[in-house]
């Protein structure tokens, strides 16, 4: 597959190897790049959306050894400026010109909702954005409780979204998690990684409650025991499945619920979140396929 190569915000470039020449733009854009065919529309209805040695092009243009091809990628929609601009800086552990990553503490709302309205994570990013002087349409790719801490990723627009998720979904897109459950674990979960395969869905009768049940939606989830206490242990943790409250809920059905989950367990004196944290997240840019591996060494709960 051809390369992309980043030039200004939005925008990518890509020189054209004597292997393409004569080759249409759309057939190169789809077969050596990967785009969709919803995507190359979006693309070429676009000013400048298409450009070959900076002028613009339609798809059927054919492209001769050493052209440089540029494509404009950002988006159209500016949907992220409905937001209450917030200003408080975020902690940003990664940034380039499609991917943002954040760190989330615990009790921080990731998106505007009944009584979070200008107070979320994605507030002080469309902040940090204005005062870029930067018009980004923002997407997160997953989520994180509002308890638990850890790292957010956000694509830039809505190409990057897209490859994102579908990474997400092939299982390149992966995030680690550290939490202390309570109880003694089996020496074998000290020496290898261990599978909880049970479904999950709403509890009956529980707004906010969720359940392992058998009518619920597959939950696979993996953890091994990093070191072992009297009272607990600290897990690593990575998912198969997304569901909601779905390490919080798996770990209390085990028997060992997070420590400071009044939810799911009982709770911690003094402790006001479950101890949970989503300390790496690795990836693949979602346009040169370099791998991205972001890690908040000092959190907490190691």
């Amino acid at each position: 597959m051809a390369r992309l190569e980043h030039g200004n915000q939005g925008q990518y470039q890509v020189n054209i190897a004597a292997a393409d020449a004569g080759c249409a733009v759309g057939v190169f854009l789809r077969t050596r790049l990967g785009f969709t065919r919803a995507q190359i529309s979006q693309m070429k209805f676009r000013e400048n959306g298409i450009r070959v040695n900076g002028e613009q092009v339609r798809v059927t243009h054919r492209l001769r050894a050493g052209d440089l091809l540029e494509l404009c990628l950002r988006d159209q929609t500016r949907s992220s400026e409905q937001l209450v601009a917030e200003y408080s800086e975020p902690e940003i552990l990664y940034e380039d010109g499609d991917v943002i990553a954040l760190w989330k503490e615990p009790g921080v709302v990731v998106h505007p909702s009944g009584g979070h309205y200008k107070d979320t994570l994605s507030n002080r990013l469309h902040g940090y954005f204005e005062r870029k002087q930067e018009s980004v349409c923002i997407r997160s790719i997953g989520r994180l409780d509002a308890d638990t801490s850890g790292i957010l990723v956000f694509a830039k627009n809505q190409f990057a979204a897209a490859r994102l998720w579908q990474q997400r979904e092939d299982g390149m897109f992966c995030k680690w998690y550290l939490a202390w459950c309570e109880g003694e674990f089996s020496q074998e979960a000290a020496e290898a990684e261990q599978r909880v395969d049970a479904p999950i869905g709403p509890m009956a009768g529980e707004r906010m409650k969720m359940c392992v049940t058998p009518e619920g939606k597959r939950a696979v989830t993996f953890y091994r025991v990093l070191r072992q206490t009297g009272r607990g242990a600290l897990l690593r943790l990575h998912l198969l499945t997304g569901r909601t409250h779905q390490i919080r809920v798996h770990m209390a059905w085990l028997g060992h619920p997070l420590f400071g989950d009044s939810l799911y367990g009982n709770g911690t004196p003094g402790q006001t979140h479950a101890m949970l944290s989503a300390y790496r997240a690795e990836f693949r840019q979602p346009f040169t396929g370099e791998r991205v591996v972001i890690e908040k060494k000092e959190a907490v709960y190691r």
